[in-house]
Order: structure tokens, then sequence, then C-alpha cells
């Protein structure tokens, strides 16, 4: 094990039965409340490939992606969940561990070819990244790859992603 993914770990807390019971959340509050460890991953994730934008998936993608951005010297894009942005917007719909949704994101958010880094906390089952990938591809731009701080193996969330890198920090 590495030392940053050391450092993750240490400050990753299980919540068991949150949101709903039978999932085991995982908390990444304690790691964005220790400087060192967020300035660690931050820099990690905005070294990985030169991109022309980074995309944030709502909510905690916001929290890394936004930093990582300014790190990188991209420009940062959200995409957020149905209804929340003001501007014409595409849309997907998706299915995630425990439920559905419809994310968004504003139609004229990348130039044609920009090249993108989508940014999130966790990769779960996936449907959330495939669903980002979609819409960036949709608006036009290249998805260079996927990072996310935590990959959560046993939900095989890779596994739809086969046409796009994806690069985790740390797989549990």
């Amino acid at each position: 094990m590495t030392e940053l993914s050391s450092l993750i770990l240490d400050r990753i807390r299980d919540v068991p039965d949150y949101p709903q019971p039978g999932v085991l959340f995982k908390d990444i509050t304690p790691l964005l409340g220790d400087p060192v460890a967020f300035t660690a991953v931050t820099e990690e994730l905005a070294g990985l490939y030169e991109v022309d934008k980074i995309v944030g998936i709502e909510a905690r993608g916001f929290i890394l992606a936004a930093p990582v951005a300014v790190r990188a010297g991209a420009g940062f894009v959200p995409v957020r969940k149905k209804g929340k942005l003001p501007s014409e917007t595409l849309e997907a719909s998706y299915d995630l561990e425990y439920g559905s949704a419809v994310i968004e994101v504003h139609r004229d958010a990348f130039a044609p070819q920009e090249r993108v880094l989508i940014v999130d906390d966790v990769l779960a089952t996936g449907g959330t990244a495939c669903a980002t990938v979609e819409l960036v591809r949709r608006a036009g731009a290249d998805v260079v790859a996927i990072a996310v701080l935590m990959e959560l193996a046993f939900l095989k969330g890779r596994e739809r992603l086969t046409d796009v890198e994806v690069h985790s920090l740390v797989v549990v």
C-alpha cells in the first residue's frame, strides 16, 4: 500500500445503514478536514492528465474537482441533479446503488474536442460515471479519463466503463 493510499484510508469513516439500511456509506469528511490529506489528494488528481476542463459530479465530486481544476490550471464544469442549472442543459438518466436519478450539464459547457477529466469521490455501480461520460461526449468534448478518490470494487462499476480510462486513488 502506498503512503497516499494509507493517508486516504486512515481518513475515511464507515457509516453503516446510511442513507438507507444495508448501505455502508464511505464518509470522506474526515479526509476533507485534514489539510495534509486533502492537499495530497488534490495534487495527485491534478497531476494525472493534461486537460482543458475538470468535471465535478454533484455533490461530493464538486468538493474534489474544483480544487483539482485550480491546481491543474483547467476550467471547472459542474454536473448537477436535474433542475439545478440555470441555462440550457443536456440530461442523462442513470441507476445507482439505491435508486435512480437524472443529471445535467450546461449545453455550452465545453468547446469542441476539449479534453476533459471527470472527477468524483466514489466509483460505485458506475451509473453516475457512465451518465456523465455520455453528457460530456454529447456536449462535444473528449473524455480523457475518470478519476475517483475511492472505488468500491465489489459493486463492479469499472465493468460499465469499458470505453474510458478509470483511475482510482484507492480501491476497497
